[in-house]
């Protein structure tokens, strides 16, 4: 049943149109992914704006839901409270780069919307308004705004919107024809695409979520295929004034014929950087602006969004764990997603389209902490970040397998309690035409050790074979701190008691960090070993990683690596092979 359209723009108008983005985004994912091909050629700009779009409407139904007392509409929340949920939700779950400039877009509006705190619900020259103050704030987001991009489109429709007068279905009208019209003349501004021979991928997605702003205010939806549509890219066809209220803004093609004899200048054209590094910031203002200087010298696609307090970075480096300290030195991030740019698909080389060949295999892993999603990307793989008490859904695993891109995935869920959640984003891969295998390891350091014999030439049964049974040789262990009060298989503990884990059960309760440390690894030794693997949590004390390697040095023949964890809720992780 169709939805009454919104008259003025309120919090049920967010709800709504946030309801409608996320459909929008969801038919027209898989076109706008095979478009993708400015800044990097990775096949995922549908899918991330689906996923920030996604995160921003859960915010807003978290945020209905908090309202109902079960009485009627005056229960419903603000527009301004709505509307602070939608950009909230969008820059916590923005992904990509094409994700993090919609949640500004996003913020942008809000800082209007939300204005009004008295209000219940802005109009037309208010939508107006915040279209204006959306596509001024993603400009100012980027290190270095290219035209020919999102921004573009952002900022087309923010100036027809400008000229327009009426209500908000009239303004939201105007604004997406402004879009349409602004996205045809991409390929002409920005030679990587006119190449290619598609409109901006980024840009699209902004056509469809404008679009779906006109089917909240007009209860007419004007998406269309853009494959469908005989249009060129340097024209495009809109209704005339005398045009009747809800004909369609006739959408430029995704792909267009490649423009002959263009120069190019853009930097992506020479190769780039290696990875993306996205996080969500804790940080000040003036921690933040220095933060903007150290990543601009560092790489390239810089967009730093967000404020008060909480941000979202994101840019493309060859040195992530370079970019991890600086966010590190500005103030507290997590979230942290490196992804490995795959060969071939990186950078669109001079006078050929962009290569859209997968990688024929790679690993994905789930990691505790920060200096473990740098050791795992440094070997190859593509890392989701588990943040304690927070384990990861199975779309964000689902997410980081397309991520990969690669024919062939190696899941490694580095957690027994992941393990349904994990069987369940391998079942959704596959379904998509991904050959997975799951490795079921418990802990980041039988995911090392598997890490360690993995061979991408081998056939793909004997990869796994290999990986599997060196994660199923490493015992594993972790000293942590008990929050409460407890029954264990070692007796009660007490909040605040040390305790050490063997292969999932509490086997020692200790007051001192170091010497049930010491316990632990005795007993785990005790049944032979090679080398122990001990990771390092950023609460453990500075003296640990010294007194376990000279207490493995009593035990013959056994060697001992170190790494740094960061937060990764244990103070100490440790694997014996």
């Amino acid at each position: 049943m169709a939805q009454v359209p919104q008259t003025f723009f309120d919090a049920l108008a967010v709800r709504t149109w946030c309801g409608h983005a996320l459909q929008a985004l969801g038919l027209a994912r898989e076109e706008i992914d095979a478009i993708n091909v400015y800044p990097v050629a990775d096949g995922d700009t549908g899918t991330n704006l689906y996923l920030t779009v996604e995160s921003a409407l859960a915010a807003v139904e978290a945020v209905f839901e908090g309202s109902e007392d079960g009485t009627s509409r005056a229960a419903e929340p603000s527009l301004a409270d709505a509307a602070r949920a939608m950009a909230h939700g969008a820059l916590i779950g923005a992904r990509g780069n094409s994700g993090t400039i919609l949640a500004q877009l996003l913020r942008g509006m809000t800082q209007v919307l939300a204005a009004g705190t008295e209000s219940a619900h802005t109009d037309g020259p208010g939508l107006r308004l915040a279209l204006r103050r959306a596509a001024d704030a993603a400009r100012q987001a980027v290190a270095h705004p290219v035209e020919g991009t999102v921004l573009s489109v952002a900022s087309a429709a923010a100036d027809a919107a400008g000229r327009a007068e009426g209500d908000c279905g009239t303004i939201a009208r105007a604004a997406y024809e402004g879009a349409c019209r602004a996205l045809a003349a991409t390929p002409g501004q920005l030679a990587v695409l006119g190449r290619a021979g598609v409109v901006d991928a980024g840009g699209r997605g902004l056509v469809a979520v404008l679009g779906a702003l006109v089917e909240t205010f007009t209860g007419e939806s004007p998406r269309v295929s853009v494959g469908a549509v005989a249009a060129v890219h340097a024209r495009v066809e809109v209704p005339g004034a005398g045009a009747p209220y809800g004909a369609e803004a006739v959408v430029p093609p995704a792909r267009v014929e490649p423009a002959e004899g263009e120069g190019c200048a853009d930097a992506a054209e020479d190769g780039g950087p290696a990875f993306e590094v996205i996080y969500l910031l804790e940080a000040e203002d003036a921690a933040v602006a220095r933060l903007r200087e150290r990543l601009d010298e560092l790489g390239d696609s810089l967009v730093v969004v967000g404020g008060d307090g909480l941000w979202n970075v994101h840019v493309h480096v060859d040195d992530a764990g370079a970019a991890v300290e600086a966010g590190v030195e500005a103030g507290r991030p997590y979230r942290i997603r490196i992804t490995h740019f795959a060969v071939g698909d990186v950078h669109t080389q001079s006078g050929e389209r962009p290569r859209r060949e997968r990688a024929q295999r790679a690993v994905v892993a789930v990691v505790p902490g920060e200096g473990l999603a740098g050791l795992y990307t440094e070997a190859g793989a593509t890392t989701v970040l588990a943040r304690p008490g927070k384990p990861p859904a199975s779309g964000e695993l689902v997410e980081a397998v397309r991520r990969a891109h690669a024919r062939e995935i190696v899941l490694l869920p580095n957690d027994a309690e992941l393990r349904h959640t994990a069987a369940a984003a391998a079942e959704q891969a596959r379904a998509e035409g991904i050959r997975v295998a799951l490795i079921p390891t418990r802990s980041a350091v039988q995911g090392i050790a598997a890490l360690a014999v993995h061979e991408p030439e081998r056939r793909f049964d004997e990869d796994v074979v290999s990986m599997t049974s060196a994660a199923g040789a490493t015992r594993y262990a972790e000293v942590a701190v008990a929050e409460r009060q407890s029954w264990t298989m070692a007796g009660i503990c007490q909040a605040g008691d040390v305790l050490g884990l063997i292969e999932g059960d509490v086997a020692v309760i200790g007051t001192d960090v170091t010497a049930t440390a010491e316990t632990v690894l005795d007993r785990m030794l005790a049944a032979g070993g090679e080398l122990v693997t001990l990771v390092l949590g950023d609460e453990a004390p500075e003296s640990i990683a010294e007194r376990l390697e000279a207490r493995v040095r009593a035990y013959l023949a056994v060697d001992t690596v170190v790494y740094r964890g960061g937060r990764q809720g244990a103070l100490l992780l440790i694997g014996v092979e």
